[in-house]
């Protein structure tokens, strides 16, 4: 059974709730109850956090059991070269995925300190974009 980590960052909590416009109206755990139910033979992890250390322990202890990790880190992205460290220094492979289009919005999200160490980035495309990196896995 293929096992895949999905952890998000900061204020992805409140999907749902925040800015509806930009991330939708459906909280992350309705639409992870929907990709366990239609990929019934992965076994899935999910964390959050809104605390940056929490999440590079997270990195490090999923990126040597999972097969892939899905990772949206948030505001992290722009400003934390400990994730991108931490994504560099474990074994499994990791999609980076932006619910928004990162390119689209302030000129501080275009820098990215994560990308370069993911095997691929997937940004704009809702929630989707979680499932389509779970399809790269597949």
């Amino acid at each position: 059974m293929l096992k895949i980590a999905i952890i998000n960052g900061p204020n992805l909590n409140l999907l749902g709730k925040r800015e509806p416009e930009v991330y939708g109206v459906q909280s992350f755990e309705q639409y992870l109850d929907e990709l366990v139910a239609k990929y019934p033979t992965v076994n899935f992890t999910y964390f959050q956090s809104n605390i940056e250390g929490e999440l590079i322990n997270a990195l490090q202890k999923e990126g040597f059991l999972a097969d892939g990790i899905i990772l949206n880190p948030g505001g992290y992205t722009h400003t934390s070269v400990a994730i991108g460290d931490a994504i560099a220094a474990i074994k499994c492979p990791v999609i980076e995925v932006h619910i928004s289009n990162v390119h689209a919005r302030e000129e501080f999200r275009k820098i990215s300190h994560v990308s370069a160490k993911a095997k691929g980035t997937i940004s704009g495309l809702g929630l989707k974009g979680y499932e389509l990196a779970l399809q790269f896995f597949l």
